[in-house]
């Protein structure tokens, strides 16, 4: 219970916040009548970070009363997505239809033909589909690198661990990108890195760390959630959060981490179709810091406890990669341990 009563007090209190102002998307006969209708599709609970972050934006929309919203989460990957899709949207016909379609992409990509003139946006590893189906991933690789300067920095064993989820390409350029960013400060370290072949399993998450711990890693880059409960029973390993700001989960470990925020994206995309003219389109740049859709969680506690220099060479190197004066390499191959 431990691990489960963190995860919704950390990740979900945004969501919460919004869902206490704006209600649950039911209350679509009191909106106007020129407000799109979303309904959003979710293949995993909305509790796990990256369907997490997708919803809050979706709630914020609805909180300042730009869209009516309805959604389902845990809808899995057994052939289910295409099947409920259908049904609600047969149903009450919606105006936009966001998802994940990792794992489901034939079903996702069928509907969609089916229903032309309905707005598909979808997080996929492949490409758009003409008319309708808008694609989009969490390209937040560069608040990864970040986050691989600061560990390179700061590790005291010259060991640092990833515990990610599949060795799967947007996994894979989040981790090469912080195994990046601590090499280029710290050529000699150490990286230890181990998949849980999970997308939510904090457990096998947390296994994970403590494997990377006794192997002397004393900072970890936790691309799924549950290593911060290693962290927290080993004295001076620290941890990197990622998705959204986890700070809460554990403030004495977990420093900062990659943010992903969607409401660029949401922001475009409900922007082009109420003015009429939403076409098929990978938004990844909507992702990127330079657009507002990726940065880094606040130091929060540990503002006062990085030394001047390391911060002075994050706010640097930030600034360079906003201003596009420096490209963090995008690798997609899986990353090894050493």
């Amino acid at each position: 219970m431990k691990i489960a009563q963190k995860i919704l007090i950390g990740l979900v209190l945004t969501s919460l916040l919004l869902t206490a102002c704006a209600g649950n998307g039911t209350n679509s006969a009191s909106k106007a009548k020129d407000v799109p209708v979303v309904l959003a599709v979710y293949a995993t609970s909305i509790e796990e970070p990256w369907d997490g972050v997708i919803h809050a934006a979706l709630l914020k929309a609805e909180a300042e009363g730009r869209i009516v919203y309805r959604m389902q989460d845990s809808i899995g990957y057994q052939g289910d997505m295409e099947r409920v899709l259908l049904k609600k949207i047969e149903k009450a016909p919606p105006d936009i239809v966001f998802g994940d379609a990792f794992g489901n992409e034939e079903g996702v990509r069928a509907v969609a033909a089916k229903y032309p003139n309905i707005a598909f946006v979808f997080g996929s590893g492949l490409g758009p589909a003409e008319p309708n189906l808008s694609v989009f991933d969490n390209w937040i690789h560069e608040p990864a690198y970040l986050c691989g300067l600061m560990a390179g920095k700061m590790t005291k064993t010259g060991v640092v661990g990833v515990v990610a989820g599949f060795p799967v390409a947007e996994v894979n350029r989040l981790v090469n990108a912080f195994i990046q960013g601590a090499r280029e400060v710290n050529p000699g370290i150490k990286v230890k890195v181990n998949f849980i072949n999970s997308w939510f399993d904090p457990e096998a998450a947390k296994n994970a760390a403590e494997a990377q711990i006794a192997a002397g890693a004393d900072i970890i880059f936790a691309e799924r959630l549950g290593a911060h409960e290693a962290a927290l029973e080993h004295d001076g390993v620290l941890v990197f959060g990622n998705m959204t700001d986890q700070h809460a989960l554990a403030p004495d470990v977990i420093v900062t981490g990659p943010v992903w925020n969607m409401e660029p994206t949401v922001n475009y995309v409900l922007n082009q179709v109420a003015a009429g003219v939403y076409t098929a389109q990978d938004l990844k740049d909507f992702s990127s810091m330079a657009k507002g859709g990726a940065s880094l969680a606040p130091f929060h506690a540990w503002e006062n406890q990085l030394p001047a220099e390391l911060k002075g060479l994050i706010a640097s190197r930030q600034t360079e990669i906003i201003n596009g004066l420096f490209r963090v390499e995008i690798n997609e191959n899986p990353p090894t341990s050493d």
